[in-house]
């Protein structure tokens, strides 16, 4: 009975970590795409996230990707209508820039966190997000977490 208790717990021990993604879990999300696009090239990587590929979106974390020199989201699991468009100096709805925060910190440093107002695609709701941004080549790949 002990470990049927025990089991159970760690069961709902890991749903519970599963539904709310850390900052780790945003890393290592970039990071594995960064290894894919080394192996594989971008296209292949944009595809991926074009095709909702559940390594790269998995509930409320997902990497899109953006072009550094343009400001161009060339992928979005979530939403494919920005896709094609620069949407630099769009503000959320708290009014920030953030999107120029990105590519900045991403010129600068090649990696780094921003945070903002997005719409949480699990909840519908707009949300405080942080996101951790990752340089490769001209490309920046973006994997956020809401905040609590």
């Amino acid at each position: 009975m002990k470990t049927l208790v025990s089991i159970a717990l760690a069961t709902f021990t890991l749903s519970a970590l599963a539904s709310e993604p850390t900052e780790k879990d945003a890393i290592a999300m970039a990071e594995k795409g960064a290894a894919f696009i080394k192996t594989n090239g971008q296209d292949a990587f944009i595809k991926k996230i074009a095709a909702k590929d559940p390594d790269y979106l998995q509930g409320s974390l997902y990497v899109d990707v953006r072009d550094i020199k343009t400001g161009i989201v060339l992928a979005h699991p979530v939403n494919p209508s920005i896709v094609g468009k620069d949407l630099t100096d769009i503000p959320d709805a708290s009014g920030k820039k953030y999107r120029r925060e990105i590519i900045e910190l991403a010129a600068k440093k090649g990696h780094g966190w921003v945070d903002y107002q997005y719409k949480n695609p699990t909840t519908g709701k707009i949300e405080p997000k942080t996101t951790y941004i990752l340089r490769v080549g001209d490309i920046v790949l973006e994997a956020g977490i809401y905040k609590k």
